[in-house]
């Protein structure tokens, strides 16, 4: 069902230091800032040739990642994201093995601009994963 590791999803306290950090001391090629409103996060895309780190602050009051930075001052990883190719028979597939879609099971549109679902971490070891629908050709 899950297909190659679409990104690894960092919460920072700080976005613009933590970019400058990536860029600065490992060399990386960082995205231009992206506000993404309906998720309540700010973030910048850590290109490297075999995958993405996104590296995210909260945004707006309602962000529902303040409280997980609260929890970690300093930030840590947040998710861990898969490709998928049809997220509606993702889902369907993983409820009826017990597995939960967080929120209103609703599919959303992520950062990529593609269907994306988050699996609630508990059914996870503790890991909170993001399916992402892309095309046959993969993202960016």
């Amino acid at each position: 069902m899950i297909g190659r590791i679409n990104h690894i999803a960092m919460v920072v306290p700080d976005l613009d230091v933590a970019a400058a950090q990536w860029r600065d001391l490992l060399g990386a090629d960082i995205s231009a800032p992206n506000i993404l409103k309906d998720h309540g996060v700010r973030i910048v895309l850590v290109r490297s040739v075999n995958g993405q780190v996104e590296l995210m602050e909260p945004h707006g009051e309602k962000s529902p990642i303040a409280g997980f930075l609260q929890r970690n001052p300093e930030g840590g990883m947040h998710h861990i994201c898969y490709e998928v190719n049809d997220i509606g028979l993702a889902r369907q597939s993983l409820e009826a093995k017990g597995a939960r879609v967080l929120g209103d099971g609703l599919v959303q549109t992520g950062a990529h601009g593609n269907p994306v679902l988050f699996l609630h971490p508990e059914d996870f070891n503790g890991i909170l994963i993001e399916l992402e629908q892309v095309s046959a050709g993969g993202t960016e």
